[in-house]
């Protein structure tokens, strides 16, 4: 019999000796994890404190953290993070809807933050499954949606106070930018960036900025982005057209943009109407919503 398989074979004061000494040594353990768990441990306390290398995936996700003044971690950002400038400037990882796992993890990031919407999804668990700590933050067209994200950044680089700092900054932001008297006028984005022309419709960043600066996007009962002919566009009369710099670049600069068929004979150019937008500030839900919305009610005017 194995003379550790049980204790009740011992004389009784070696017993009792046993049992002290099993007491003492489960004592000490307990105290070393309370230890530990203290220090930061368990329950991943240690992770936002340690990380050092952090990828960001999604373009509001990396201006939130330059925002948050947390940039001095970025190691990486995707091809979606135009701003600031100095953004741009940071190794690039592919576009956050397409991302490499290889080409993140030759960067040897601690902590990547990653929008809801990037993937593939394999590629993230790829990344996880080697052990670098994947946080996905919300990233939905909504304003709450912007405020959740703000908040889940803040905690994973563990500065949460300057994420409520920044998110009340911007919601009185946004309640003086939404406070200023414009018309509502009949209004569409368009998208121009392999040659045939996408307009925004509802369930889109884009549309949920137009809803708050006070306009009507005329094909909100479509979803998305999608393919709109010249014929249904004119029939559609906008009053004023949304563009984003990157989509006028492509379509060779402002006075082409106006001369297309589709576009020229809109009441948006008749009124000089064309307002040009920074991409993501146009596209993304993001830390600059409120100037958004004040750009384009300064364009929409106010006839009353």
């Amino acid at each position: 019999m194995n003379r550790f398989a049980s204790n009740r074979w011992l004389p009784d004061g070696m017993h009792k000796s046993t049992k002290r000494k099993q007491s003492m040594k489960k004592n000490a353990v307990t105290r070393c994890l309370a230890i530990l768990a203290a220090a930061g441990f368990f329950c991943g306390g240690a992770n936002a404190q340690q990380a050092q290398r952090v990828v960001s995936l999604g373009g509001t996700v990396t201006e939130i953290i330059y925002d948050l003044q947390m940039q001095h971690k970025l190691v990486a950002d995707d091809q979606s993070s135009l701003y600031p400038e100095a953004a741009t400037k940071l190794p690039r990882v592919g576009y956050y809807r397409a991302v490499p796992a290889e080409g993140v993890l030759s960067l040897k990031p601690d902590l990547v933050i990653a929008s809801e919407n990037a993937g593939p999804a394999a590629s993230l668990e790829k990344v996880r499954s080697v052990g670098v700590e994947v946080v996905t933050v919300s990233d939905k067209p909504t304003i709450d949606s912007l405020y959740e994200r703000i908040e889940q950044i803040a905690q994973a680089l563990d500065v949460p106070e300057k994420g409520k700092a920044l998110a009340a900054e911007i919601q009185e932001n946004v309640k003086q930018a939404q406070a200023r008297p414009s018309d509502s006028l009949r209004t569409v984005l368009i998208l121009n960036r392999t040659g045939s022309k996408l307009m925004a419709g509802g369930d889109t960043t884009a549309s949920a900025i137009m809803e708050m600066a006070g306009l009507e996007n005329v094909l909100k009962s479509q979803r998305g982005y999608k393919p709109v002919s010249a014929e249904s566009l004119l029939a559609l009369k906008p009053e004023m057209i949304i563009v984003t710099n990157g989509s006028l670049q492509a379509a060779g600069g402002i006075d082409k943009f106006k001369s297309d068929p589709a576009i020229a004979f809109t009441p948006a150019v008749k009124n000089n109407r064309i307002v040009v937008m920074d991409d993501l500030l146009a596209l993304g839900m993001g830390p600059r919503v409120s100037l958004a919305i004040s750009q384009l009610k300064a364009a929409a005017g106010y006839a009353n």
